[in-house]
């Protein structure tokens, strides 16, 4: 008789890079109010550590490690069957491919992009939209549009991790 498959929780964390000023400039800059607005910074909580995606590439660290300190929300996506093992061997792979520290964009393909990725692959489920659609939506406003080309420079890199290759005793 098999033995069940263990199943681990997988959560998402949910920084606020901008510490409120979005939402009390959202009107300002996009014209319109938008309560939930914030500059989210996301990773994800598995295997009793948390990986995120910046400009230098898969990074992690023990949940809440970064410089960012804990999370402004923190969302159940669920669980999964993943054994780390499997886990860290995708992770070398997206990191190898993927997600690339040079492969970093702000808007097209940032941490909530890997985050939704990696959240699909434990769980099946996405991340909630109404992160995944924030750049389109700030894209769309003339104050995007005319703020595109020094928003396209920004690397982002959240303090306090450790590179995912170099964390593992991998290179």
């Amino acid at each position: 008789m098999e033995e069940p498959l263990a199943l681990h929780p997988v959560k998402l964390y949910v920084y606020d890079l901008s510490k409120g000023m979005a939402r009390r400039l959202s009107p300002l800059m996009l014209g319109k109010s938008t309560a939930g607005a914030r500059a989210p910074h996301t990773s994800i909580i598995v295997h009793k550590d948390e990986f995120f995606y910046g400009s230098g590439g898969i990074s992690s660290c023990a949940p809440g490690g970064t410089l960012l300190g804990p999370p402004d929300t923190v969302v159940d996506l669920g669980n999964t069957e993943v054994t780390e093992e499997i886990f860290l061997e995708y992770l070398s792979s997206l990191g190898e491919s993927m997600f690339r520290g040079e492969s970093y964009n702000l808007f097209e393909h940032n941490c909530n992009t890997f985050s939704n990725e990696v959240a699909q692959f434990l769980t099946g489920k996405k991340i909630p939209s109404y992160i995944t659609d924030l750049p389109s939506e700030v894209l769309a406003t003339p104050f995007g549009q005319a703020l595109r080309p020094l928003l396209d420079s920004i690397q982002i890199q959240p303090p306090g991790g450790n590179t995912f290759s170099r964390h593992n005793g991998q290179s």
